[in-house]
């Protein structure tokens, strides 16, 4: 008894000493990026202290880290350990449905008092509680009871008729029954997330396949922007004359770029890249005489459909003229949702296709060793200047996309903040998965859009916190947490580009780093 409460003792010393070293270093880091603002007043900028937020940041570090060494790391039963079996095949033990209990009569409990009490903080972790356990214990009934269905197949089928039913669906139940249905926002948010849908797929095929680290690939998407709005305001020419023009331009600059970093790769190869985007801004931003400088190019025309403007303004045949309907602004909302998810769903077809030809399979085999893929007689001049044109020709289509949609494009519109993001979404995805990436693309742009206005979030971090101006340090936290936890990503198996016979993926433990 004596050596168990000495061992208790000890195992409670290390976890203090533990959390109080993650709080002093989660106060060293956030100290200047949380604990100080700068507020624009009368007499210019000056600096606002916000110690409770910054003491609430480093409460929740210290007492997560402590719960972390107490009741998971250094405890014989670790209170993770149902939870994980949730997502997985293990039967569960006494001790895994008595925590799974406890854990839902909480989750209601939270639920219950939120409700009554009217506290959003409550009602925020008990909704995140149940929703969490529930979808799991509803994911082991359906796996166990249904075991050799196609899930994934399942999902991505779930996951297209879902994008491509949406639009038509949700504006079908708003225009009969009138419930107040905000599809403006939807639709908007909808096109977002699609567009960086398409551009992760075609960065994907630079890091993911290639392996080649860009990132200045925001300077591809500027290109295409920039292309058709040019064209547009100094030609005359339209978004359909546009779009394969805008592509082939940023293709062409993608060629540019891929001769200078022949011989170079790794961090060498990311720093060229990088200044090439900056590079491509700046020239943007102070080419005033064409580009506009900082000004930017407004005045881009909508596309039409088949030749029928949207605009009521319009002289001649309109789209509601033509079909004889009221006008309405969603009609060119709901045709911007469907161009760009044809664009991206062209984008992903195009991407499988490639991966199945030589070209493809050559792009991962420098991936995988640069060295290897020479000896075996494959150029990789050509393999690595295929993959920067295609990947550029998509930034190039969606920067196209971007133009028509906002009717105004700058230089502040391409800063390096995009390419973090696009890359982001690729690494967090899954690098070489084009399901992953799409999950990422989703879950980083529009679960930061559905946090902006939380009531939960600002109740726990003050009334001001907005989850938005944060974005790029949950971005650092949510890579670092994958870089632990999945190290190849969301959907980190992979499945083989070509077999003979039936090939079957391979699990993410089989093909980690160093193990081909």
């Amino acid at each position: 008894m004596a050596e168990t409460g000495k061992t208790r003792d000890r195992k409670l010393v290390s976890a203090l000493s533990d959390s109080l070293l993650a709080a002093i270093i989660a106060f060293a880091l956030f100290s200047l990026v949380l604990g100080l603002r700068t507020v624009d007043d009368a007499t210019g900028l000056t600096l606002e202290p916000r110690p409770g937020l910054l003491l609430t940041v480093v409460a929740i570090v210290f007492f997560g880290r402590l719960a972390l060494n107490l009741f998971v790391w250094q405890a014989e039963y670790p209170l993770t350990a149902p939870f994980a079996k949730l997502f997985n095949t293990e039967p569960f033990d006494r001790r895994d449905r008595m925590t799974l209990a406890v854990a839902l009569v909480f989750g209601a409990g939270w639920l219950a008092t939120g409700l009554i009490v009217g506290e959003p903080v409550y009602e925020l972790l008990g909704t995140v509680v149940l929703l969490f356990v529930g979808l799991g214990l509803l994911r082991r009934f359906i796996v166990q009871r249904f075991p050799n269905l196609p899930y994934a197949q399942i999902f991505i089928a779930g996951g297209i008729l879902f994008a491509l039913f949406f639009p038509i669906v949700t504006y079908a139940l708003e225009s009969m029954f009138r419930i107040g249905l905000p599809l403006r926002y939807w639709f908007d948010l909808s096109i977002l997330i699609l567009t960086y849908v398409m551009l992760g797929w075609g960065l994907n095929i630079v890091v993911g396949l290639a392996g080649l680290l860009d990132l200045g690939y925001v300077a591809f998407y500027a290109v295409g922007a920039y292309t058709f709005a040019l064209l547009a305001t100094y030609f005359g020419l339209g978004f359909w004359i546009c779009l394969p023009i805008a592509g082939a331009a940023a293709a062409l600059w993608g060629i540019i770029l891929g001769f200078p970093v022949l011989r170079l790769r790794g961090d060498y190869l990311a720093i060229v890249t990088l200044a090439f985007g900056e590079i491509v801004r700046m020239v943007l931003l102070n080419w005033t005489d064409v580009t506009g400088g900082p000004n930017g190019v407004a005045g881009i025309p909508k596309p039409t459909f088949f030749g029928l403007p949207f605009s009521p303004f319009a002289e001649g045949m309109t789209f509601n003229k033509f079909f004889g309907i009221p006008y309405d602004g969603l009609h060119a909302l709901i045709f911007l949702y469907y161009l760009i998810l044809v664009l991206a769903f062209a984008t992903n077809l195009v991407t499988l296709r490639l991966r199945r030809l030589p070209v493809g399979r050559a792009w991962e085999a420098m991936r995988e060793d640069e060295i290897a893929c020479r000896s075996l007689g494959i150029n990789t001049t050509v393999t690595k200047l295929s993959a920067f044109a295609t990947g550029a020709m998509f930034g190039g289509l969606a920067g196209c996309f971007f133009a028509t949609r906002q009717g105004f494009v700058s230089p502040e519109s391409f800063t390096f903040i995009e390419s973090a993001i696009i890359l982001a979404i690729v690494v967090l995805g899954g690098m070489g998965s084009q399901l992953g990436v799409a999950i990422a693309a989703v879950v980083m742009v529009g679960g930061f859009e559905a946090l902006r206005h939380t009531a939960g979030l600002q109740a726990v971090f003050g009334e001001e916190f907005d989850p938005a101006l944060y974005r790029m340090l949950l971005f650092g936290i949510a890579m670092v947490g994958i870089m632990v936890w999945r190290p190849r990503g969301l959907v980190s198996s992979r499945a083989p580009t070509i077999s003979l016979g039936n090939g079957e993926t391979i699990s993410g433990d089989l093909v980690s780093e160093g193990r081909g």
